[in-house]
Formats: structure tokens, sequence, C-alpha cells
């Protein structure tokens, strides 16, 4: 967590300034427009790198307990490969399926060479996922998190000078310029512990078939939440207007995507250290209820900050233009606890290689999770759409509490379940206390929590 949460912080203010140019140069418009070409590309890439960014980690883990390095040079080797054809093939998709894109996104063509340009980031991308990949199964977790480190830095500044002189024409040109910087930096850093292997296409494609076969089935699953995602961007954007898709984008991304980096951080580490025992039952509910534990301690005090502060922190990323989401980010905050919750139980799943039961889970925590957002928003407008957060990853740890205590018949500790009611109860207290514009009271709720949190952490650092 030390390692990747220090890059993810840099990462963030990286991505915040590159927003506020965003909303500042190019305004609600722009942003809108970022969103949907940005949805569009994460939907693409998920649907052709085949989930190898994530199945061909345990593989790599795995070949190096044989101590053999010919075996792990032979893995790394068809992993390489088989991120230069699903590259390639989803490039070629892109610009099959451009013209399609854009109708589907904009009820227009005028937007299909933009959807061309951007099978480009498709191909960097997944080169980008192939190096990735190696570096977290071979356990060179500092390269990975200088190759991802440096790649924003380096987007960043290629981005800036495109967002001034273009303005609008330059979204397209600062996504494949960003996809473009990290592909060179993973690069840069990838692993050459190992020899190069010479394995033939046939070799490639046999070897490849076990974590191809899992990433498939977490392709669909993944791919669920995306194209969930792009529907209800798309919807947005015809229902209402595009200003409206850039205020949803600009809140999810402040709920997902700044809060979310303790997950991303603990996960690089987490799923190979719960692949390694997925059979053993005693030890996964040590380890999930270790992870429930660390997670909501971190997040409760973040969570708390967050709401407390959400009208500065909406200024400091965005401007005042934005101060409309406020309501849902509040909302969103409290969802954080059941993501971080099932986060941690759904990663089982996968440790496990229950590729079938991944993608039910997953798909139907999509379909929900669209229903909840059209008929919160049609409702409640943008406020709905926190509430359609909160009460989507509500229902998701009920579907994956489903899988974890009854087909896995696993459980979890008393002191995970008390860090959990921690989180749900400080979280709720803080949105109770900041309607009501109890502001001095709120600030004691938030120093007692992190002062418990931040106690408990420095106690298990000790242990």
């Amino acid at each position: 967590m030390g390692i990747f949460g220090s890059v993810q912080v840099i990462g963030i203010i990286c991505s915040v300034v590159r927003t506020k140019l965003v909303a500042m140069w190019i305004g609600p418009v722009g942003m809108g427009l970022f969103a949907l070409f940005n949805a569009a590309l994460e939907m693409i890439n998920t649907a052709t790198n085949l989930g190898m960014r994530n199945s061909a980690v345990p593989d790599i883990s795995q070949a190096l307990n044989s101590s053999r390095t010919e075996v792990v040079a032979r893995i790394i080797a068809v992993v390489r490969r088989w991120s230069v054809w699903l590259g390639l093939a989803g490039a070629l998709l892109t610009m099959a399926l451009a013209p399609q894109l854009s109708r589907w996104t904009f009820e227009t063509e005028a937007y299909m060479w933009h959807f061309v340009a951007m099978s480009a980031a498709v191909l960097f991308m997944a080169l980008t996922n192939g190096e990735q990949a190696v570096l977290q199964g071979s356990e060179q977790l500092r390269r990975l998190a200088h190759a991802g480190l440096w790649g924003t830095l380096l987007g960043l500044v290629v981005s800036i000078p495109l967002f001034y002189w273009l303005r609008e024409r330059s979204i397209v040109p600062s996504i494949i310029a960003y996809a473009a910087a990290n592909a060179l930096m993973t690069y840069v850093f990838r692993d050459r512990t190992y020899p190069k292997a010479r394995v033939s296409a046939r070799e490639t494609a046999a070897t490849g078939a076990g974590f191809i076969r899992l990433g498939m089935y977490m392709t669909v699953g993944a791919f669920a939440t995306f194209l969930m995602n792009y529907i209800f961007s798309a919807w947005l954007n015809t229902h209402a207007d595009t200003a409206q898709v850039g205020y949803y984008q600009a809140g999810n991304m402040l709920i997902n995507k700044y809060t979310g980096l303790v997950l991303t951080a603990l996960g690089m580490e987490f799923f190979p250290r719960l692949a390694r025992v997925a059979q053993k039952r005693s030890r996964l509910r040590v380890f999930v209820s270790q992870e429930i534990n660390v997670v909501m301690m971190v997040m409760t005090p973040v969570i708390a900050g967050f709401i407390l502060l959400r009208r500065l922190i909406v200024w400091l990323l965005y401007s005042p233009d934005f101060y409309v989401i406020e309501e849902m980010i509040t909302w969103g905050m409290v969802g954080m606890v059941g993501r971080g919750l099932s986060w941690c139980m759904a990663f089982v799943i996968l440790a496990r290689g229950d590729g079938r039961t991944y993608v039910i889970t997953e798909t139907l925590s999509a379909v929900l999770g669209l229903a909840l957002n059209i008929v919160c928003y049609l409702h409640c407008g943008l406020t709905g759409l926190g509430i359609a957060f909160a009460a989507w990853y509500a229902a998701y740890v009920v579907i994956v509490a489903v899988v974890y205590f009854g087909r896995y018949r696993l459980t979890l500790s008393r002191g995970s379940l008390g860090s959990i009611a921690m989180a749900v109860v400080t979280s709720l207290a803080m949105m109770l206390l900041m309607n009501a514009n109890q502001l001095p009271i709120a600030v004691v709720v938030f120093v007692i929590t992190l002062t418990i949190s931040g106690l408990y952490l420095y106690r298990s650092w000790r242990r």
C-alpha cells in the first residue's frame, strides 16, 4: 500500500490537473466528450484484452515457485505475445466498428474518424497491460509503480499543450498521447531479469489457453460493468444533455477513482497472495478478514474527510460550476463502504478461478446498477445517481456474500465485522451532520475516526 498508494496519489494529482484544465478550458461539454470517448475506449479495451492483465498474474506467480528460469521466461514470452495479438485485434475491431460507435454514442457518424484514431490507443493499452501483468506476477512491484508514475507524468506533460491549443479538438489526441506515454514507460521499466525465450505460435496458444480462458470469463464480467457505464452515459446524453454527462462523470471520478486508490494499491499484492492459498479455506478466511480490516480502517477516515471537505474538493478539482454534484458524491462516499467490503470478498471468486460465478455476479450487478441509475436520476436528478451508487453496492455486497458464505462456506472474523460496522456508522453520521450544517460536530467525528484508524494501523504495522 505504501508503494502504490504514494504512486496513486501522484497519479491522482496529475489527473486532477488534467481534469481541471479540461473543465477550465473546455467546460462541461468538454468533460462530457472526454467521458464519452473514455467510456467507449474502456469498453473496447475490456472486450478485446480478454482480462489478461489480471488472469496472467497467477500463472506467472506460480511459475516463480518452480525456481526454473526457463519456465518463467517462457510464460513471460507467452504473455507478451498474447498482448501483441490482442492489441492488434482490438485496434482492427475499433476501426471496423468506428461508424457504429459514433452512431451509438452521438447518434451521428460525424465522430467516426475520432474512433478510427483511437484504435492506436487500444493497441498501446494492450501492450501496457501485458507488461504490467509480467511485472506484477514476477513481484517487481517497484518497477511496476515507477512505470505507472512516469507514464502518468509524461501523459500529462504531452496533454497540456493539446488542451490549450486545440480545445475541444484535443480530446482524442490527448487520450492517444496518454496511452502512448504509459506504453512507452512500461516498456522502459519492463522486466529484463529473465532471458528472452523463443516460443512458437502453437506453443503460445497452448500455454496461454489457461489464463485466456479465465480471462474471457473476467472480460465478460468486467465488460458488463463498462457496458453499463457506456449505455447510461449515452442514455443521459440523449435524454438530458452533454453537460449532465460531464457532471455525472466528474462525480463518478471523485467517488470511484480518487477514493478507490486504496483498493487499487492493495489489490496489486492481495490478488496474487490470495491465489496461492485459494484452495485452503482457513487461510482464505484469515487473508480476507485481514484485508477487510485494513480496507475499512483506511477507507473510513478517507470517506469522512471527503464528505467533510466536499465543497472544497469540488472547487479544487473542477470549478464552482460543479457544485451541483455535492449531494451525489456524498451519497457515493456512503456507497464506498459497500464497494470496499464487496471488493475484498469478490477477489476470492477470481482467486479460485471460478469464472462462471464471476460472470453471474458481475452481470447481475451491472444490470442492477443500470436500472438504479436510470430510475434514481429520473426521480432525483444528479443526487439520485449518488443514491443509486450506494444502493447498488449494498445490493452487490449481498450478491457476493451469497457466494462467499454459501457457495464457498467461508466466514469473517469478529474484528472485521466490527470494522465494517464502524465504517457504516461513521459514513452515515458524517452525511447527516453535513446535510444538517453541523460542521463542528462533523469535524469532531472526523478527528475521532482518524485517531482510531491511525492507532489501529500503527498497532498492526508494529505487529
